[in-house]
């Protein structure tokens, strides 16, 4: 092997082993600070697809995997750390820097309902 593969398989440890449990875990403060150096972490994959999809990966109801990003094709109860529970779509456009918007419905017909800091969400289901 090369002094390159290793290189290079040692990257892709590091970032299966210590960058991706580390976005399931960190709080919101410290994802959005990982945004602003992500080229220099994670070299030149967009954040969006990797720091924030595997930070939303904490809630496996809320990633499509395949794509990389929010779900919006389910509906999704969310419970928050203060059992306050939302229901409706993830909507992925609005849905930023570890801020979950829902498109839902409230007293007065369909609204968005949120933001929802990752930090604030203790679960979340597919109904």
């Amino acid at each position: 092997m090369t002094a390159f593969e290793e290189l290079a398989a040692s990257r892709r440890r590091w970032i299966e082993e210590v960058l991706r449990p580390w976005c399931r875990t960190a709080a919101r403060k410290e994802l959005r600070q990982a945004d602003l150096e992500w080229v220099d972490l994670a070299g030149k994959v967009a954040p969006e697809k990797s720091l924030w999809a595997w930070a939303w990966s904490r809630f496996p109801a809320l990633v499509h995997c395949e794509l990389a990003s929010i779900d919006e094709t389910a509906e999704v109860l969310v419970t928050l750390r203060d059992g306050r529970q939302y229901c409706g779509y993830p909507d992925a456009r609005q849905s930023e820097h570890g801020q979950l918007v829902l498109a839902g419905s409230d007293a007065d017909g369909p609204a968005d309902l949120g933001p929802f800091s990752i930090d604030d969400i203790r679960d979340v289901e597919k109904r």
